[in-house]
């Protein structure tokens, strides 16, 4: 896999603020686990029937792409413009887009949540899944995070850019061997949580 820095997987090279997609970011297990949690909940909506058309996973592709395809039954397109300023400029409109782990690295997350509703199809069962970190105690942030969300600031962003909350749930991405290696690792599995949305665009 091509070392790319994107924005949360989808940007441009050698910026601050954004993760680079390799084959170590990948093998890392806290992502596998956190890709299993995702496609568990993606896994459990009601309102999406399969296979669908076409998918639409935000940013680089990973093995989380790939699996989302074997659950859906499509190909997933991905991005690789400035997600903070650019259009998406897709071709088709998607029954379910996917953004996991992106809006964190992001300067302005309202445009790219805009450009979604318009991708998204128009059809009441069309679906965008978005996860990003829970906030925690500044000395946990990652920094390759613009910002974490507190829950009211996220929802309030969402609803914003006219999308309406179906389902969330939060999960941890930590085994307990991990954290076990000290107090740092401990308080990491305490505040590390992954937030997920089901979300439907409002009419």
């Amino acid at each position: 896999m091509d070392v790319i820095a994107r924005a949360g997987r989808g940007m441009t090279r050698g910026q601050e603020f954004r993760t680079v997609v390799d084959g170590a970011w990948s093998a890392d297990p806290a992502h596998r686990m956190r890709w299993e949690m995702s496609l568990a909940f993606v896994a459990a909506s009601e309102a999406i029937s399969l296979p669908v058309q076409a998918g639409l996973d935000i940013g680089d592709r990973t093995p989380m792409t790939a699996m989302l395809e074997a659950h859906f039954g499509c190909r997933f397109d991905t991005t690789s413009v400035d997600l903070d300023t650019e259009p998406l400029n897709v071709a088709t409109r998607y029954p379910v887009v996917t953004a996991f782990e992106v809006i964190e690295h992001l300067y302005n997350p309202l445009h790219l949540l805009l450009q979604i509703r318009a991708a998204l199809d128009p059809a009441p069962s069309s679906r965008l899944f978005l996860s990003t970190p829970a906030r925690k105690p500044g000395f946990l942030q990652s920094p390759d995070h613009f910002h974490e969300m507190p829950r009211r600031s996220l929802e309030a962003l969402l609803s914003r850019s006219g999308f309406e909350v179906v389902r969330c749930a939060e999960f941890g991405i930590r085994s307990p061997l991990f954290c076990l290696r000290g107090v740092r690792p401990l308080l990491r599995c305490i505040f590390e949580k992954i937030r997920i949305y089901e979300l439907a665009a409002r009419r």
